[in-house]
């Protein structure tokens, strides 16, 4: 079994805020405040496994930088499903990759559970837990302690807030979107005030329950890929197929551009391109043409799907490479006018400074394989810095059999392209996890402090920083 594996043997365990150890080097000065980050931290449960990556319980690491030093807790975000299924020691909801064990006639219906696994969002009073599918569940944002699921003051049941939002850095304004199940398929879309309470909503009807995980700002205009994948709805309603497995790639249909005006959510236009998949994008903007720029991790299908539901297994059979990418689109016709590969490295979770969002810019933080990495059997396990100016990929200094999460950017003044950068790191050869924190401009150089936690620190998927 790959070395990876071992970080997702065994469920997670918690730990009560700790004083972290400084294995090497020192915390840099000026660096004050939060990393928080979520992802599955628990693939069992009793004897059973999860169907896929994304159904593991959501499990929470929060790691405080002070003048002090440091410290740090992990803990499960206590769902209401999570709780049930805790006292009764196996699975008891269908999930994205997942069907509830028993005949159809007894789960038919039954409501998918809210894992509250992907990302996080930190606001002035409260750390949400995000999801695709649900409401957001607040936590404490120092210990993490379980409040509440949170409705921000605006949504229904029916209408999740999903794991991607993105925050413009002038006004503050929170922009997200949802996806609901009814007499029709609706795309929703939201603004929030910077406290999180929903302020602005509209909706824009679909044909049929796609698959879109995530968006773009780019100047005035929010954009939408949605890849030509399409659900099965009725063996999935009728508890016969997990989401998941009734999903069908389509690429006859092509890949649909959906383009809203930022200020008022309402719909601009549409148009169509070559058949593509992504999970995330890195950012967007409009240039001086007035065309819409979109940077985002593109993979040729859907067999990125398969390749994540077998990471739980500890063996990956499936490889799926995504590449760093930029289309240039009309936003009068949402025409590709451009479209051209970046880098041809395996690499997702791409970031940026977040003072940028929405806007040009020369950096772009994101996750990649291992040179020469098999990819039917390795995760991506490097940070790198793609300077999109120089066409230059630089690659973080890191040993074998060593796993990085998602890098995060923290500039070291505001709305600098200069500071540090932090990830989560297993390290497969001592089975432990440490912080490691890089200069942005010396990636390639061994890291500037490596912090020591307790406990193993599971794989995840998102993270953000909040500054102290």
């Amino acid at each position: 079994m790959p070395n990876w594996s071992q970080a997702i043997a065994k469920p997670a365990e918690e730990f009560p805020l700790k004083p972290l150890p400084i294995l090497s080097g020192e915390i840099p000065d000026g660096l004050r405040g939060t990393l928080y980050r979520n992802g599955p931290g628990r693939l069992e449960r009793g004897d059973q496994k999860v169907g896929h990556w994304f159904d593991g319980d959501g499990a929470i690491l929060a790691i405080h930088l002070t003048e002090e030093g440091a410290t740090a807790t992990y803990r499960y975000v206590q769902t209401e499903g999570y709780q049930k299924e805790a006292e009764a020691n196996r699975y008891l909801y269908p999930n994205y990759g997942m069907t509830v064990p028993g005949p159809f006639w007894k789960t038919w219906g039954k409501d998918v559970k809210n894992v509250a696994n992907t990302s996080v969002l930190a606001l002035p009073e409260k750390l949400l837990a995000l999801w695709e599918g649900g409401n957001p569940y607040a936590l404490n944002l120092h210990n993490l302690e379980t409040k509440t699921l949170d409705n921000l003051d605006n949504l229904n049941e029916k209408q999740p807030f999903s794991a991607h939002p993105k925050i413009d850095p002038e006004t503050g304004i929170i922009y997200n979107f949802g996806i609901s199940l009814g007499a029709k398929v609706t795309l929703n879309l939201y603004k929030s005030d910077r406290t999180g309470k929903v302020v602005q909503k509209s909706d824009y009807s679909l044909e049929g329950l796609r698959l879109i995980h995530d968006f773009v700002l780019a100047g005035s205009y929010i954009i939408f890929f949605v890849p030509p994948v399409r659900v099965k709805l009725l063996p999935a309603a009728l508890g016969f197929s997990s989401l998941s497995d009734a999903m069908e790639w389509k690429p006859e249909l092509g890949t649909e551009i959906l383009i809203f005006d930022r200020d008022s959510l309402s719909f601009v236009t549409k148009g169509k391109a070559a058949p593509w998949f992504q999970w995330h994008y890195s950012n967007g903007y409009v240039d001086e043409q007035g065309n819409i720029i979109v940077e985002f991790v593109r993979y040729p299908d859907f067999s990125t799907n398969q390749n994540l539901k077998e990471i739980p297994t500890g063996k990956i059979k499936t490889p799926a490479k995504g590449t760093l990418w930029e289309v240039e689109i009309d936003p009068k016709t949402a025409k590709v006018i451009r479209q051209e590969q970046l880098l041809d490295r395996g690499s997702d979770f791409p970031i940026i400074p977040p003072h940028q969002t929405g806007q040009n810019w020369r950096y772009t933080y994101l996750s990649v394989h291992r040179e020469n990495a098999d990819l039917s059997e390795e995760i991506l396990g490097i940070i790198a810095r793609y300077d999109r100016q120089l066409n230059k990929l630089t690659v973080a200094n890191m040993e074998e059999n060593l796993y990085a999460s998602e890098p995060i950017f923290v500039p070291n003044i505001p709305n600098s392209e200069i500071g540090w950068v932090l990830t989560v790191v297993y390290d497969g050869n001592e089975h432990r996890s440490e912080l490691r924190i890089y200069d942005s401009e010396e990636l390639d150089k061994p890291p500037l402090c490596r912090l020591g936690l307790p406990n193993v620190i599971p794989m995840g998927f998102h993270g953000t920083w909040k500054a102290g």
